[in-house]
């Protein structure tokens, strides 16, 4: 089956000439990339929020994903599973923000410059992507020519629920007492999972579901997406895009949160005072209703980089009607927002 594939296909994905490349960081671990070579423009990364795979990107319950988007206008399309991707087996170790930053990311546009032989990429981020992502541009990443974040900058900025676990280092005290990972997958017959499940549907949450996999998306996450946005089959499809994830980069996360911007796993200040080395053209996409990472996460990422950089490179963009995720696979996502991250690259190419 190919890695782009549910395991239970509801339609054929519009996207050829599939390559899976397997990449290397410096600290031994693999990751991968996954190319449709679908024309000359670009090449262009997308990499999905944390703990979730490319799935996310290439979901065949809606009519037109935003590959096969991208396809229809000619770009060469590379999707980016870093090592919190519940499809690799470094999902299954230890690891921090700084990792994908320092080493994946690096490592993953270092790849598509080679194997393309083009100057430079253009890059799509989503949530934690696009945080890390930017973490990667302040440490001097180089090869990105322009970039579209999603929903998330260098300011990690939640909703109360989320900032009350932050501030109760929710993270540190789990890891503390020997759990070392959490997973949206929900097994029925496991005494700790129905326990957990007991707790979790009762999350205070504005998101109503009688879902297992959404409770525990909701407790662990946060409220990713607006089901309204959702048709039945995305919604049913949701428990094969997320996955395990582990509490050291959890722990870290939270730092962030608590600081109020990015910090490294140890909670020193490493990446804002380079903010200068982010000077290439981003337009920052968020939505509305995002409960996850409001939108003035992004504001203040936006106004950040404009003070150091000037005005003329960056852009932003609040999406009505839209929260988090569902901007990528909600069922009118191809009308409403694909065009406007269409626009960017467009203009960079």
């Amino acid at each position: 089956m190919p890695s782009g594939i549910l395991p239970v296909p509801h339609r054929p994905l519009r996207l050829d000439g599939e390559t899976i490349f397997d990449v290397t960081t410096s600290d031994g671990r693999d990751i991968r990339l996954t190319r449709f070579p679908a024309g000359n423009k670009g090449p262009v990364v997308l990499a999905p929020g944390y703990g979730t795979s490319t799935l996310a990107w290439t979901i065949d319950t809606v009519e037109t994903n935003f590959p096969e988007y991208l396809a229809e206008h000619g770009y060469d399309i590379w999707l980016l599973d870093y090592r919190a991707s519940p499809m690799l087996p470094a999902a299954s170790t230890d690891y921090t923000m700084d990792d994908i930053a320092t080493r994946d990311w690096p490592a993953a546009i270092a790849k598509v410059l080679e194997v393309t032989g083009a100057e430079s990429v253009q890059v799509v981020p989503h949530c934690m992507g696009s945080l890390t992502f930017l973490m990667a541009m302040t440490t001097g990443m180089s090869g990105v020519r322009s970039a579209v974040c999603s929903q998330l900058g260098l300011h990690p900025i939640p909703v109360a629920i989320n900032r009350m676990k932050a501030q109760s280092r929710m993270a540190a005290l789990l890891h503390g007492v020997g759990i070392e990972r959490l997973t949206t997958t929900f097994h029925s017959s496991a005494f700790e999972d129905r326990a957990l499940e007991r707790v979790m549907k009762h999350w205070p949450t504005r998101e109503k579901c009688d879902s297992e996999v959404c409770h525990r998306i909701l407790f662990i996450y946060g409220e990713v997406f607006d089901h309204d946005q959702l048709n039945e089959a995305t919604h049913d499809a949701i428990v094969h895009i997320f996955g395990k994830t582990r509490l050291t980069a959890f722990k870290h996360i939270t730092a962030m949160i608590r600081k109020g911007h990015v910090v490294d796993a140890a909670g020193q200040d490493v990446y804002m005072p380079h903010l200068d080395r982010v000077a290439i053209p981003i337009t920052f996409l968020h939505g509305e209703h995002n409960r996850m990472f409001i939108p003035r996460s992004t504001e203040l990422t936006y106004d950040a980089l404009r003070a150091v950089n000037g005005d003329d490179l960056y852009r932003r963009t609040v999406i009505p009607g839209y929260a988090h995720m569902d901007c990528w696979i909600g069922e009118g996502a191809a009308v409403d927002v694909f065009p406007l991250a269409l626009e960017e690259l467009e203009r960079f190419n």
